[in-house]
């Protein structure tokens, strides 16, 4: 969040004689108090400036640094997960290369029935199979995906802060999204609900830069 050359004035006068009035602030600056108005507006929903009644505005002492960080640290991947890409574990390594060519993803999630995580395919894992000279018709996707306990998911209640620190930690290009249940046979298993990308994250970041 970039603040004008008077929005910047206000916040100094605010963090010097606050708590302090609109009229206060507009005689400082030689202005009438209406023409203050949006900008007072602004800082007070930005978080930098409050506003109490019959007393005036005062400083938060939150900069907008910190305010930018408290809005991605209340994000959660609940609120920006996408539709899963998910192939049937019964699939060959052929199916999945055509599914990701189609729907032009990078990763699948490899689901049995009842839509229970059992692995993750990448675009490097088709590449690396495809090199060695397989037949890719006749291989089981279960023979190069990525099986638990090596698989890195995460929840809608988790924090999206937390799942891009997965994304570059395991250097990954997408997560599954999960929830915990128990399936048809009284088993705990991962119910596939979402996905989150590098994708999501890029456009988080250029929403919040556009103040969005």
């Amino acid at each position: 969040m970039e603040l004008s050359k008077r929005q910047t004035q206000i916040v100094e006068i605010v963090k010097r004689h606050g708590p302090i009035t609109g009229r206060k602030i507009a005689e400082k600056l030689s202005l009438i108090r209406a023409t203050l108005r949006p900008d007072l507006t602004l800082l007070t929903m930005a978080g930098l400036l409050e506003a109490r009644p019959r007393v005036g505005y005062y400083y938060t002492g939150k900069t907008p640094t910190v305010l930018i960080a408290n809005t991605i640290q209340q994000i959660k991947v609940g609120d920006l997960k996408s539709v899963p890409a998910v192939i049937r574990e019964t699939s060959t390594v052929y199916d999945a290369a055509v599914q990701m060519f189609l729907e032009d993803k990078g990763t699948l999630f490899v689901v049995r029935e009842g839509g229970y995580l059992e692995g993750v395919v990448s675009r490097k894992d088709l590449l690396k199979t495809a090199m060695g000279g397989a037949d890719l018709h006749k291989m089981p996707i279960g023979v190069i995906m990525t099986r638990m306990p090596n698989l890195i998911t995460t929840t809608p209640e988790e924090p999206l802060l937390i799942a891009a620190q997965k994304l570059i930690a395991k250097e990954v290009d997408a997560l599954p999204v999960v929830r915990a249940v128990i399936d048809e046979n009284g088993q705990e298993a991962l119910e596939v609900v979402g996905r989150i990308t590098k994708t999501t994250i890029t456009k988080i970041f250029v929403e919040l830069g556009n103040g969005r």
